[in-house]
């Protein structure tokens, strides 16, 4: 990797003032959608997976092993960073990025075991925190290092307490996933922006490109869980487990 100087200032360019506006008109879309749809409850068929064998005395056995790369890939992610001096000013955020993905693994895995709202809580919290690391890092690599590790707490406090509320407002009666659904679709919209407007700290963008497309590849999946089953004996769901492990 080329590394390049890191707390240069963003580029005082068209591009970097268009994507400085694309990004703040999608934040207000955001936030002004949030308001006027209100509270959103999570809807109990998300839980109704396709394939639900029991293997191996595994309840929903696909569903539950295919998290396995992800318990693999953030412990080997934790162990490699160890060893390089890669981005250390945002050494936090990497440790946050692979430990989130580690605990997704098991999250995740004990979620499909007894899928319900309680247990869904803890597959989304890691996903949350990994989720705002990753968003963190990028925007160190692309815009300023300073803003990265600035925003790196701000923005795991806000990813893990968008499942705490989502939680307790289930727990009421009055489930609201508005903020869930902020930490993890902002992200997706303007990532694409940083990554085509902002010249990268490092070479190697494509990685970063891949990982979107195996992110989209993964939704595909998870959409199509009752049809892929159908279609061929295997259900979308596990896919999307395997979809995003290959694009981490």
């Amino acid at each position: 990797m080329n590394f390049k100087n890191l707390d240069k200032n963003p580029r005082k360019d068209s591009r970097a003032k268009l994507a400085y506006g694309l990004m703040g008109a999608l934040a207000i879309a955001a936030l002004a959608a949030a308001f006027v749809v209100g509270p959103v409850a999570q809807d109990p068929a998300y839980h109704a997976f396709s394939d639900r064998r029991t293997i191996f005395a595994i309840a929903n056995f696909w569903n539950v092993v295919s998290n396995l790369p992800f318990l693999l890939l953030g412990v080997v992610g934790l162990w490699r960073f160890k060893r390089l001096v890669i981005m250390s000013e945002m050494r936090a955020a990497y440790m946050a990025l692979f430990g989130g993905v580690a605990l997704l693994g098991l999250g995740s895995g004990y979620y499909h075991l007894r899928p319900d709202n309680a247990s869904l809580a803890w597959d989304r919290l890691p996903l949350a925190i990994a989720l705002m690391a990753l968003y963190a890092i990028i925007i160190a690599e692309f815009i300023s290092a300073r803003w990265g590790r600035r925003l790196l707490w701000p923005l795991l406090v806000f990813g893990a307490a968008s499942v705490l509320y989502w939680r307790f407002t289930e727990q009421w009666g009055r489930g609201d996933l508005r903020a869930y659904v902020l930490v993890q679709f902002f992200p997706v919209l303007t990532i694409p922006i940083i990554l085509s407007l902002f010249r990268p700290a490092y070479t190697g963008v494509g990685a970063y490109w891949a990982l979107f497309a195996a992110y989209l590849v993964a939704k595909v999946f998870e959409h199509f869980d009752y049809a892929l089953h159908a279609a061929l004996g295997f259900s979308g769901h596990p896919l999307k487990h395997i979809a995003a492990a290959v694009g981490l």
